[in-house]
C-alpha cells in the first residue's frame, strides 16, 4: 500500500454561500464514509485562506517569520485529503470522485517510500 495526499486546488476569492457549500461537504461527507470503509482514508481537512499563512525562511542567516502565503496566486491549496491505497490508478479513481463533487482540480502526490 502506498500514501497519497489529494490536494484540492481552490480559486482564491469568496468562499460560496451556505446554500451552495452544504449539499457539496455532505457529498463529500459520503466519499469520506465510504473510504473509511474501505480502510482507505487516512487523513484530511480543509485548510485557512492564504492570508492566515506564516512562512518562515532563513534569510542572511537569521530566522524570518512573514505573514501571508509563500506565493501569491489565483488557486491555492484549499485543503488536503492523505489515503492508502495500492496504487497510483486507485489513487487517482479517489481523486476523481473528489473533483465529481467539487468540480475543483485535484492534485495527486505520492509520499516517498512504501507505508
Amino acid at each position: 500500500m502506498k500514501l497519497y495526499v489529494l490536494n484540492i486546488i481552490q480559486p482564491v476569492g469568496e468562499i460560496p454561500p451556505p446554500e451552495v457549500l452544504e449539499p457539496v461537504m455532505a457529498e463529500l461527507a459520503e466519499v469520506r464514509r465510504d473510504l473509511e470503509r474501505q480502510e482507505c482514508w487516512v487523513f484530511g481537512r480543509g485548510l485557512e485562506q492564504p492570508e492566515a499563512s506564516t512562512v518562515v525562511c532563513m534569510r542572511e542567516g537569521e530566522i524570518i517569520a512573514t505573514d501571508g502565503p509563500w506565493t501569491e496566486g489565483k488557486e491555492h491549496v484549499g485543503g488536503i485529503t492523505v489515503i492508502k491505497v495500492v496504487d497510483l490508478e486507485a489513487a487517482l479513481k479517489v481523486a476523481a470522485r473528489f473533483t465529481q463533487v467539487t468540480g475543483l482540480p485535484i492534485e495527486v502526490r505520492p509520499f516517498l517510500g512504501e507505508v
